[in-house]
């Protein structure tokens, strides 16, 4: 007879497995139930220390153009593509998994829903062609690594080559024009929502809805349980290679969701969209606070290394600095927070 799935606040040490997401709010003394709202912890308030970091560098070095309302409304924007990405890859990373595919899957949805053919269903064509294609991309991920037992980093590095050939036979290396004017309205500042641009609004509503799965749903403390010990939540009755596939649907879903989102902001398809989002989509996660190992993550600190990321770029454009330049400071980022990580890990063995 299988065992019911376990949940964070029962798992104990001799399972193997986390007891939950590292954002997950603590349990009060003496309650039998976790206190309400988010953990602050010194990961989280670092993040939020560095963001303000770079807001204060933004508004000395250029403090007409950074802290100009356009701009700020433009990073938000930016981030919300990659950010709907990061969302579904810190699901995948939690589990102890990766997808170097994110940024092929993009590229393949959004260059299928805007051929003409898709584009002649309007507004729905579109959306949900960029879905579906995105869904299905990550239905072949999660097959082949959750029932055809290959090694996630492989099976992801096939689809992007596969997803990125597919797309540039599809459009044969050409731009493909949105004609649909009510989905180029939605990057109109006359559809801003009090001032909040539409994009940005369905990027929070992606984190939201994604902290909840990932926090207070059996779901998310299943990843979490496969992510620290596969072979322990097995032993407890979780379904692995089901619940692999799943998250593979998930980061394909994400992938959709941010190509619509792509197409929008762009005004077209190319089947060079997404270029490196998969590096961009892990190095947020892993500043973020969510180990590459799995077994624990942060939806709130990666939707901060979003932000940073994109805060950076922003900051790097408008002073005329070069790419390389941010790339390097892209790369200490990243070195420094996986030193951060490991540094903390030891703390806690101790």
């Amino acid at each position: 007879m299988t065992q019911p799935a376990p949940s964070a606040q029962h798992n104990g040490p001799d399972k193997g497995a986390p007891t939950g997401p590292s954002d997950a709010p603590p349990a009060k003394p003496g309650s039998g139930r976790p206190a309400l709202g988010l953990r602050f912890d010194v990961r989280i308030l670092s993040l939020l220390g560095v963001l303000a970091a770079l807001i204060l560098v933004g508004g000395i070095t250029e403090p007409d153009a950074f802290l100009d309302t356009g701009n700020l409304q433009l990073i938000l924007t930016q981030a919300s593509v990659i950010g709907v990405v990061t969302v579904g890859m810190t699901f995948v990373i939690i589990s102890g998994g990766i997808d170097l595919s994110v940024g092929a899957m993009v590229a393949l949805a959004s260059v299928w829903a805007t051929t003409l053919a898709t584009q002649e269903y309007g507004f729905a064509g579109i959306a949900f062609t960029a879905v579906i294609v995105g869904l299905a991309a990550g239905l072949v991920n999660g097959v082949l690594i959750a029932y055809g037992g290959m090694v996630p980093f492989i099976a992801t590095l096939a689809m992007l080559a596969s997803a990125r050939g597919l797309a540039l036979q599809i459009t044969d290396g050409k731009t493909q024009i949105v004609t649909v004017d009510s989905v180029l309205d939605l990057g109109l500042p006359d559809s801003y929502i009090l001032g909040i641009p539409p994009l940005v609004i369905m990027f929070a509503a992606v984190t939201v809805v994604g902290w909840l799965i990932l926090n207070r749903t059996t779901f998310g403390r299943r990843t979490v349980a496969v992510g620290g010990n596969a072979e322990a939540a097995r032993l407890a009755g979780i379904d692995v290679r089901r619940q692999r596939l799943y998250l593979y649907l998930l980061s394909g879903l994400c992938c959709g969701i941010a190509a619509f989102m792509l197409i929008v902001l762009a005004g077209s398809g190319q089947n060079t969209n997404g270029n490196l989002y998969e590096l961009d989509a892990i190095a947020a996660a892993i500043i973020g606070g969510t180990l590459l190992s799995g077994g624990r993550g942060t939806i709130v600190g990666s939707v901060l290394g979003v932000l940073i990321f994109t805060t950076i770029t922003n900051i790097f454009a408008l002073n005329n600095l070069q790419s390389d330049v941010q790339q390097i400071a892209k790369g200490a980022i990243i070195v420094a927070a996986v030193l951060v990580q490991r540094r903390t890990m030891r703390g806690r063995e101790t």
